[in-house]
């Protein structure tokens, strides 16, 4: 059983090592608590809706590609603020996404990354 870590936590600064792992995954679909929490988010939210089920992009655009580039607080604030001028609603009174956004972000990063290779995952036992 192969189990990858990733280790990293996005401060204002830049990139920085962290104790705890943004997230972990084994087999490509089974994840850690916390990043379980960011795949509900992303359901209750219908995030798929715009950004394809697999978050390769449809009406939106592939986040599988614009996590490569976008930083931590470049996705906290267009998930917060939206981007209304390209059809990208705001988030910020949605409850459920934004109590998880840090799990949001890493799920959609393990995605960006290749560590969860599908995008349904399960719970880790």
């Amino acid at each position: 059983m192969k189990k990858l870590l990733c280790i990293a936590v996005w401060l204002s600064s830049g990139l920085a090592l962290a104790d705890s792992p943004l997230y972990t995954v084994t087999d490509g679909y089974k994840v850690d608590e916390n990043t379980m929490k960011g795949f509900r988010a992303w359901r209750a939210a219908a995030c798929d809706r715009c950004h394809g089920a697999n978050q390769e992009g449809m009406v939106g655009p592939s986040l599988v590609n614009s996590l490569k580039t976008l930083t931590k607080e470049e996705f906290i604030t267009t998930v917060r603020d939206g981007r209304l001028d390209k059809g990208m609603q705001s988030f910020g009174n949605n409850q459920q996404v934004m109590s998880n956004i840090d799990h949001l972000y890493a799920y959609l990063k393990g995605r960006s990354d290749g560590a969860i290779t599908r995008a349904k995952v399960e719970a880790l036992p």
